[in-house]
């Protein structure tokens, strides 16, 4: 019966997110209806619903603020566009999707989605126009870049969020989501577009990229340190502290690993090394925190949706009504974020949602990183009309619906069921 109650939940979220209610204002709605049709008393609703956001918020708000700054700082500065230009000059107009395969995933890692896409967007098209090849031939890598690291990497808001419901190791989860991430990529953003969008037959040579348009820009050395400082201390950090022995060294390598110490670090090191004003940097890190309040606050009030689902006990339900599938536990948190997404549109909504069913599986021994990545990939599955993603992508790119399902839709999916796959590989070889 419980299970009826949280369907109903869902249902109520459902209906509020499609009358276009805030998601943080109807998760909350739905967290104290479902405690209540759950049986728990007004005073503990209340108290689940606050300790859900304290626990929740408490481990990562930091971590979403000062990634938000890096993030800023590296649109701000140009960084980010300059690494477009640097690696379209490696790779050359002939290699055009790996370059901008490549620069989805260097600018996603501190950029969160929607503003990747539109940092990017503008120089895919000018891209796509001057080598005369289709805008969605260059614009799916793109996509598919900026979608997997939204999914898998920290320092975005559904991986951080997970690995703190799950006291799963961001550094960790940030190795085996690099592992998931690159091939996927290759995958849904190199080979996925080939296989559906049929070349223009062109007459003589391909136009040449004017690549002039990066005077005034940071230099490559400095654009690359600001994107991707933060991954280099987290990484380097949690790599030292596996293969050091010398307590001293571990306690240093555990604390350049602290992503909230990896952040401060980056922001400290951009401040350094750009020739901006430092009232200027401060305006770019008040404005990229602002950017991303709202996603905070949505997270905190699924941590108060997760908690409810906690203190009821529905986790342990599921974890018993499941215990005689023969079906990994990892694929069954995948199964209920993809439902959950479906369902409700917002990815980060699906895994906050689906993270209070499937933490009994962690508890019980599954590995809480992959449980990361594997909720993260199912709540990119199977992206429609219920998803601001969907139409972000339709409307840039003027497509109708059905072209919008035959690449968005099934780029995302793809991204999905590769990254249940890739997380199964890693659950057998770890």
């Amino acid at each position: 019966m419980d299970l009826l109650f949280v369907l109903a939940g869902i249902v109520i979220l459902l209906i509020l997110i499609l009358k276009k209610v805030n998601p943080m204002l109807s998760l909350l709605i739905v967290s104290v209806l479902t405690g209540l049709m759950l049986g728990l008393p007004v005073q503990k609703v209340m108290t689940s619903v606050t300790n859900g956001i304290g626990s929740t918020l408490g481990g990562m708000v930091m971590v979403l603020a000062l990634g938000a700054m890096v993030g800023k700082l590296a649109e701000d500065s140009g960084a980010a566009k300059k690494i477009v230009y640097v690696l379209i000059r490696v790779f050359g107009v002939g290699n055009i999707q790996w370059a901008v395969l490549l620069t989805g995933v260097l600018v996603g890692i501190p950029l969160f989605y929607n503003a990747g896409f539109v940092v990017l967007i503008p120089l895919v098209f000018s891209i796509a126009a001057a080598v005369k090849l289709p805008k969605l031939y260059v614009g799916i890598p793109m996509a598919a870049a900026l979608s997997v690291t939204h999914g898998f990497l920290p320092p975005h808001p559904g991986p951080v969020a997970l690995a703190s419901i799950f006291h799963a190791d961001i550094g960790r989860t940030l190795i085996y989501g690099l592992v998931l991430s690159l091939p996927i990529a290759v995958i849904a953003g190199i080979f996925f577009p080939r296989s559906i969008i049929k070349l223009p037959v062109q007459e003589g040579q391909r136009g040449q990229l004017d690549l002039a348009e990066d005077a005034g820009l940071p230099s490559a050395l400095k654009s690359f340190i600001i994107a991707l400082s933060p991954i280099f201390f987290i990484a380097a950090g949690t790599i030292g502290g596996l293969f050091s022995t010398n307590p001293i060294a571990k306690n240093v390598f555990s604390f350049i690993s602290d992503p909230t110490m990896a952040l401060l670090f980056a922001i400290i090191i951009t401040l350094l090394i750009q020739n901006i004003p430092v009232q200027k940097a401060m305006d770019s890190c008040a404005e990229g925190v602002k950017s991303v309040a709202m996603i905070i606050l949505i997270i905190a009030a699924g941590g108060a949706f997760k908690q409810i689902l906690v203190d009821s006990g529905i986790g342990e339900q599921v974890k018993l009504l499941t215990a005689d599938v023969p079906v990994s536990p990892l694929f069954l948190g995948w199964l209920i974020a993809a439902v959950l997404r479906i369902t409700l549109g917002s990815a980060t909504v699906a895994a906050l949602t689906a993270s209070g069913m499937v933490i009994p599986f962690v508890t019980a021994g599954a590995s809480a990183e992959l449980m990361v990545l594997a909720v993260g990939a199912g709540s990119l599955m199977l992206s429609h009309v219920n998803d601001t993603g969907f139409w972000m992508f339709k409307e840039y790119f003027n497509l109708s619906l059905k072209e919008t399902f035959k690449t968005w839709t099934m780029m995302e999916s793809l991204i999905s069921v590769l990254g249940l796959i890739g997380v199964l590989i890693l659950n057998y070889w770890i």
